[in-house]
């Protein structure tokens, strides 16, 4: 046996109950910094959207496409890749996502048109995919079984922070560099992740068999039809085919989910889905990440088109929601440990609501404290929210099905952080008279409606 080979026969040796501690430690690294900036990538653009609106004379109807092309190709290409992890291997599906995702990047600080960037987002989305698709799923092979639930804490922390923090680090980049470096920086890092996850992460071996290309190709047609239409809405123009992009992508979801129902290993985990606080968990999510995402998106117009301030200024405005997030999160996760979660929950998308209708209800001229407070608020309830809703969508499902619900969990995120930034080039593109008004009373609604499945849960 060759030196690579007894390697490779160690690492899936060791893989069975996770990796010796040195390793392990260098593997999940690699894993926390590539869903760091695959996660950040979501939200990171937001900022940069109004300086990049001007450089392209474009309208920020068109601008929105930046984001939606991430989402959308996130979103479309989870769980096909997940399930395709699963028959080749998570290790494989993982680093090329990685590879994938660092080349894209390169390719958005060189476009210098809006249909090429958005290509690339598109082509950066699909490498995000691939990362987020499998990383819980490597995290069971890094970490020994009594660290998994400590280790998917840390995940779950750096999606949350990653996500919440992105207007903010977009603000410390813009303020030294332009546009371009904010994609620029995933380059080192993501080099560093590929290198040590090379090294490093565990050669997991797929379970081999037929990989449900029907599935995925229903679940990339149904969550395409309807993001796309739902955009499109924001276009009177082509309002009529948006309409007939919605009803074929409900018409296809309804052959996708049937068609699942009738495998033992679905790409769709309707298996899961059918347990009450599961599907109800995932609802919540779906509204609330919906509500965040209109707010992230549209924030930096209100500040920057609306009030006046610099892309700079912008991004530092936001930092209290992340900050007001991060340390909620922190409280709501010992308190779900004491109280009812879905009440928890509950409470906190309540304060979420409120925190972005005070947002909606800014004077025309506020003070730097009356910004401050209000997304304090909205950072603080979400943040109350967030803990114990993963908690309870994640801990609610068998242990050997941890994998599906983690992605039930990121496929609900995703799709309201897709549906949210569509919903906001409806809002943009049919109200002419302050549509990030508008957007911040419809971000406050769907969080205030997500009150309600979440009490529900037991």
């Amino acid at each position: 046996m060759s030196a690579s080979d007894a390697a490779v026969a160690r690492l899936d040796e060791a893989a069975e109950d996770g990796l010796a501690a040195g390793p392990r430690l260098w593997a999940f690294a690699a894993i926390a910094v590539a869903t760091f900036i695959a996660v950040l990538d979501g939200a990171i653009a937001n900022v940069a959207l109004p300086p990049i609106t001007q450089a392209f004379d474009i309208r920020p109807v068109d601008a929105i496409w930046i984001v939606n092309a991430y989402q959308l190709a996130v979103t479309v290409l989870l769980l096909p890749l997940a399930k395709l992890g699963e028959v080749v291997g998570y290790r494989r599906v993982y680093l090329g996502g990685l590879l994938v995702f660092t080349l894209a990047s390169l390719a958005c600080a060189l476009s210098d048109s809006l249909p090429l960037l958005i290509a690339s987002r598109a082509l950066q989305g699909f490498g995000a995919a691939g990362i987020m698709s499998v990383n819980i799923a490597l995290v069971r092979f890094i970490v020994p079984q009594a660290l998994l639930g400590r280790s998917l804490g840390y995940v779950a922390m750096i999606v949350g922070v990653s996500s919440a923090a992105g207007p903010t680090i977009a603000g410390l980049i813009l303020a030294v560099a332009p546009w371009q470096a904010l994609f620029l920086l995933n380059l080192p890092l993501g080099a560093l992740a590929l290198a040590v996850g090379w090294r490093m992460l565990p050669r997991t071996r797929g379970a081999g068999g037929r990989f449900d290309v029907l599935g995925a190709l229903l679940s990339a047609a149904t969550f395409g039809l309807l993001i796309s239409g739902i955009n499109g809405l924001g276009h009177a123009e082509g309002s009529g085919l948006a309409l007939a992009q919605i009803a074929a992508g409900v018409v296809v979801g309804l052959v996708f989910v049937r068609s699942q129902l009738t495998l033992p290993a679905p790409l769709l985990p309707v298996d899961l889905l059918k347990l009450p606080v599961i599907a109800l968990s995932a609802v919540t999510s779906i509204l609330s990440f919906g509500a965040q995402a209109i707010a992230f998106v549209c924030l930096p117009f209100l500040f920057h088109d609306t009030l006046g301030r610099s892309a700079t200024e912008t991004g530092f405005l936001i930092t209290p929601w992340p900050v007001a997030t991060a340390i909620a999160a922190v409280v709501s996760g010992r308190l779900a440990d004491r109280l009812a979660a879905g009440k928890l929950a509950a409470t906190g998308l309540a304060l979420f609501s409120a925190g972005l209708l005070a947002l909606a209800l800014l004077p025309a001229n506020p003070s730097d404290a009356d910004i401050v407070w209000r997304l304090v608020l909205a950072g603080t309830g979400f943040g109350l929210f967030q803990t114990p809703n993963n908690k309870l969508l994640i801990g609610s499902a068998p242990r050997e099905r941890s994998g599906g619900a983690a992605g039930v969990q990121s496929t609900a995120r995703l799709l309201g952080q897709s549906g949210g930034t569509a919903l906001l080039a409806v809002v943009f593109g049919l109200v002419a008279d302050s549509p990030a008004t508008f957007a911040l009373v419809l971000a406050a609604i769907l969080a205030g409606l997500g009150v309600v499945p979440s009490a529900l849960r037991r």
